[in-house]
């Protein structure tokens, strides 16, 4: 059969070679167990359509042994009827010569069949054992698939990223960091001279209303010793 012609070509050790040289051996490798996959159906309706036909087989022989038995039963019971001088012993005994010969007749076909129901029910059962072997491997063969499937999505993300990390210019990211931490401290140092700019103006500027405050006051006090000595209420 096709089916098995097929695992053992699988099983070569050349289908390494080929593998190697496939484009995408997971997909070919998919289309590979879609057709074991309608082989199998294939062959489970053989094996349904070959048992069935070993049953029809079988039935007939156990008819044509029913018959054998009935035809030389009939056989007995008409030498029976002329020995009772029922029937005529002449004419007794051509029916009983028919009745034998239909009884052999039957017999030797219900042997004939018989050796081919055991053919059948042999194919049959060749047929069942080398299906479920095909169905236990298909199942092995896709959970390997899945699994190899799985490794191989990994295994390109895991080059992808690699690979973007192997472009990465290490010494250049470093340079563009440090040339931008020295303009945040130039930034910084910067904002720190402006806020003590403005720290030391607004200091002068207090110092200044101290002292012009402080003189008012003392011109006050003079000018009212002046009008107190010269009796100036």
């Amino acid at each position: 059969m096709n089916i098995f012609k097929r695992l053992f070509r699988i099983g070569q050790a050349e289908i390494h070679a080929a593998v190697d040289k496939m484009e995408d051996p997971i997909k070919m490798t998919e289309q590979g167990l879609r057709e074991l996959r309608n082989d199998l159906s294939q062959a489970t309706e053989a094996y349904a359509k070959v048992k069935a036909l070993a049953i029809r087989t079988e039935n007939d022989q156990l008819q044509r042994q029913q018959e054998s038995r009935s035809y030389a039963e009939k056989a007995i019971l008409i030498m029976q009827k002329a020995q009772s001088g029922q029937v005529d012993l002449v004419k007794a005994e051509d029916l009983a010569r028919e009745a034998l010969t239909l009884h052999k007749k039957y017999y030797l076909e219900s042997e004939e069949i018989g050796q081919q129901a055991v053919a059948l029910q042999q194919s049959s059962r060749e047929m069942l054992r080398n299906t479920e072997i095909l169905k236990e491997n298909m199942e092995k063969w896709e959970k390997e698939l899945r699994t190899l499937t799985a490794r191989a999505k990994v295994s390109k993300a895991t080059e992808q990223v690699n690979k973007q990390l192997a472009q990465v210019d290490s010494n250049g990211i470093i340079a563009m960091l440090e040339r931008m931490k020295a303009k945040v401290d130039d930034q910084e140092a910067l904002a720190k001279a402006y806020g003590e700019i403005s720290r030391d103006s607004n200091s002068k500027k207090e110092e200044l209303n101290s002292l012009l405050k402080n003189d008012s006051l003392s011109i006050e006090k003079d000018l009212q010793a002046i009008k107190e000595k010269l009796g100036i209420l």
